[in-house]
């Protein structure tokens, strides 16, 4: 199976973003991929602000996006954009860091105005990266992501349901089997 990298755009410690990217990780793991983390918030702020390429955590944030296949770019959605702590590590990573890698962009947001941030600033940003293909994204919204009475992450029924749907075709992208057949092999 691949090598995921799940990066969380998110400035927030309790990030909505961050819960559906675990919610999402998990899925993947279950189809038998090998998913690696990376909050951007936890890189060091003079790093990305003072463009660092050199510091040893931007080299290492670099190096997860060289080694992954896959990569899953969630973001919350700020004035009808990803997030700039997220712009801040795209800029510092190789012009063409996506070259070769199948990309599954993620939105949450807090009104469905926010839908086409995907389609208008994220997607053209990943494909300039060199990603090789960017598969259909999907947009969540905040309310529909919560936490569960376990401490787990808990999406919505019908945003879980178009969740699935993605992510699966992202995986079957990467040459993965959607979740359903992997559970009946």
């Amino acid at each position: 199976m691949a090598t995921i990298l799940s990066v969380s755009g998110s400035p927030s410690a309790t990030s909505r973003t961050a819960r559906l990217l675990c919610h999402l990780d998990d899925r993947l793991r279950q189809q038998g991929h090998e998913v690696t983390s990376l909050a951007v918030r936890t890189l060091p702020a003079d790093a990305l602000l003072g463009a660092d390429v050199r510091h040893p955590a931007i080299a290492r944030a670099a190096a997860l996006f060289e080694e992954a296949e896959g990569v899953v770019i969630g973001t919350p959605v700020y004035k009808a954009a990803y997030s700039g702590l997220l712009k801040s590590l795209l800029d510092l990573l190789p012009q063409y860091a996506l070259a070769g890698k199948t990309v599954l962009p993620l939105a949450t947001g807090g009104s469905t105005a926010h839908v086409l941030a995907i389609d208008y600033a994220l997607r053209p940003v990943l494909s300039s990266m060199g990603a090789a293909h960017i598969v259909q994204g999907w947009f969540t919204l905040d309310k529909d992501i919560t936490v569960g009475d376990d401490g787990t992450p808990a999406v919505a029924p019908a945003s879980a349901d178009a969740l699935a749907q993605v992510t699966d075709a992202f995986s079957a992208a990467l040459g993965g089997r959607p979740a359903l057949m992997a559970a009946t092999v």
